[in-house]
């Protein structure tokens, strides 16, 4: 049975910091989440200028794991477990924040000295209740570790978390079934998607133009996000496309999100706040 699509969704520019922007399609004011799907972020294409030293510096996270894919550029991330890592396009990381944690995140040192372009899509997964006060966790993955799920000519779609297609991505620290991927799909060609009924799936379109199922047309910076029944829909790239392709066991749980915090209650999110206001997450330099 092929899927509906219940929303097309514009990224909107959203600043993060003072001084820098990035596309959010979710949450959005027609449809706030897919849960476990909080906030998609579309950060870049950035130039960032030799000598530059922009970077977002430590800030806490609670409830949650932050999910970094990298399209271009090289980045740097620290945090107050100790994982210090340097990620190249087409590598990911997977953050379980748990109950504290302090992380920095921007260009690397090399891009801040010689310049370049920087790129990247990050995804917040909420996580069930029963596991929002577990101890942090991190799982880095290079481009080149991930399985390609679909053998075909001008299509390089490659699974970094879950099972899709035969194949394992290379994450396995998330609570419940996500499934995720990312790539580029050649003008011309199509790819068809058999997914789990009732899971949340989503295809946000990063780059380039896609039609779905031969009648829908989506252009870039749209997230789409299907009815919850069915489980097939076709994706044809009407140009040369980078997509992300999500799709995962639904989190039936109130949502309390604020911040930079993920919980089920208000008071919860308050708790974080001020855990972190009184100095309970850490420190971090840089």
């Amino acid at each position: 049975m092929k899927k509906n699509i219940a929303h097309i969704l514009a990224g909107r520019a959203k600043n993060i910091t003072p001084t820098q922007t990035v596309l959010q399609p979710l949450p959005h004011q027609d449809f706030r989440f897919a849960n476990p799907f909080i906030v998609l972020h579309h950060g870049g294409p950035d130039i960032i200028p030799p000598g530059s030293d922009e970077r977002i510096h430590p800030h806490p996270h609670r409830g949650f794991a932050p999910v970094t894919f990298q399209l271009q550029g090289q980045a740097h991330h620290k945090d107050t477990t100790g994982n210090d890592q340097l990620l190249n396009a087409g590598d990911a990381q997977w953050m379980f924040a748990g109950k504290a944690i302090l992380h920095s995140e921007g260009p690397s040192e090399q891009m801040h000295k010689e310049g370049g372009t920087i790129e990247i899509l990050q995804l917040w997964i909420n996580v069930p209740a029963a596991h929002k006060w577990d101890d942090p966790r991190y799982k880095f993955v290079r481009k080149e570790d991930m399985p390609r799920i679909f053998e075909q000519d001008g299509v390089n779609i490659r699974l970094v978390s879950g099972a899709f297609e035969g194949q394992t991505g290379p994450v396995n620290i998330s609570f419940t079934p996500v499934i995720s991927a990312v790539g580029e799909i050649a003008g011309g060609k199509e790819i068809e998607f058999n997914v789990t009924e009732n899971y949340w799936t989503l295809l946000y379109v990063a780059h380039g133009r896609v039609t779905i199922d031969d009648i829908t047309p989506v252009a870039e910076h749209h997230l789409i996000v299907f009815n919850r029944e069915g489980s097939t829909f076709s994706v044809a790239a009407n140009e040369d496309s980078q997509i992300l392709f999500l799709s995962a066991e639904v989190i039936d749980e109130p949502v309390a999100a604020k911040d930079n915090f993920v919980m089920n209650t208000k008071e919860e999110v308050d708790q974080a706040i001020e855990d972190y206001k009184n100095g309970r997450f850490g420190t971090l330099a840089y």
